[in-house]
């Protein structure tokens, strides 16, 4: 476990890049890229890295040029404590990721609020994405899925500030591994898949790298505003993707696990009504955590809609 990761998986180890965020600072992501070709960016969800990945890579780096994602706040990439997030800052942070590395439009493989943040951008401007694959995306979610996520967007970001910078993730190390890996596996179909090694990894960055807590609880802060804003029929986010659905003129894949424990299959079907050019599979034996818990139908899955829009 104390092997780096990074180095493991990728021939280059990880590595950075400096874009410009949403705000104009100039912000470090960490990244791994494997394979060669055409350029295929994983996207992670929500309180998790590029790890999330870690069945997919070595597969689809057969095919493509694999470039693995830390976002901003998240992972191994940079922790801006020195200022607040806005809405919509991973939207534009994407572009200039794929602005940056990809000389082509990529296909873009996407989980969670990773989805959410892939649609936002084709609805802007799909020209950047050659195919889209979108599972388990929180498009049309009322509330925040699980109990962690709504303790953390009632707590003010002062106290987050405080728990991060006394380093208390790391002091409670044992504890914190065992609930994250608990509730981890409360998203998968099988959930003795999960290795010590994977709780390690996954609850990482939340232990070793301070500025973690604070980023996450930020961006789930902003999650629950625009549900509210949703709720109240006020200028949001979310609704402006789903009005725009319309514009994606990309192939797109949506993949559902049909035992997701926080967004239902309903959710996959309406999104399915609602893009154009799309095609829907539900995911039998899968959870929320797809690409961790069922890798193999997902793997399968993608090469077939690849292959089938002559890609």
């Amino acid at each position: 476990m104390t092997k780096d990761w990074w180095e493991q998986t990728f021939p280059q180890g990880k590595q950075t890049l400096i874009i410009t965020d949403a705000q104009g600072y100039p912000t470090t992501i960490a990244y791994g890229e494997k394979g060669q070709g055409r350029p295929l960016i994983l996207l992670h969800g929500l309180g998790s890295w590029s790890y999330n990945w870690r069945h997919l890579i070595t597969p689809l780096s057969t095919h493509f040029r694999v470039i693995c994602c830390d976002a901003k706040g998240f992972g191994f990439s940079e922790k801006a404590l020195f200022r607040r997030e806005v809405t919509g800052h991973q939207v534009i942070e994407l572009e200039r990721i794929i602005a940056a590395l990809c000389d082509q439009p990529p296909i873009i493989v996407s989980e969670s609020i990773g989805a959410l943040i892939a649609l936002g951008l084709a609805t802007k401007n799909h020209r950047l994405i050659s195919r889209l694959v979108v599972i388990n995306a929180p498009i049309f979610t009322e509330s925040l899925p699980h109990w962690a996520m709504g303790l953390l967007a009632k707590t003010p970001i002062e106290i987050i500030e405080v728990i991060d910078y006394l380093r208390l993730p790391y002091l409670f190390a044992p504890l914190v591994r065992e609930v994250m890996g608990n509730e981890r596996r409360k998203v998968l179909f099988d959930p003795t898949i999960l290795t010590p090694e994977d709780v390690y990894w996954i609850t990482y960055p939340f232990i070793e790298i301070p500025g973690t807590l604070v980023k996450v609880t930020e961006d789930i802060q902003i999650a629950i505003q625009e549900i509210d804003k949703v709720a109240k029929q006020q200028p949001n986010m979310l609704t402006d993707i789903q009005k725009n659905l319309n514009m994606v003129e990309c192939e797109t894949l949506i993949l559902w696990g049909e035992q997701d424990s926080w967004f239902p299959p309903t959710h996959g079907e309406k999104l399915h009504q609602n893009l154009p050019n799309s095609r829907l599979k539900i995911l039998p034996n899968c959870n929320h955590d797809a690409s961790g818990g069922s890798p193999q139908i997902i793997y399968q899955e993608i090469i077939r809609f690849l292959k089938e829009t002559n890609f």
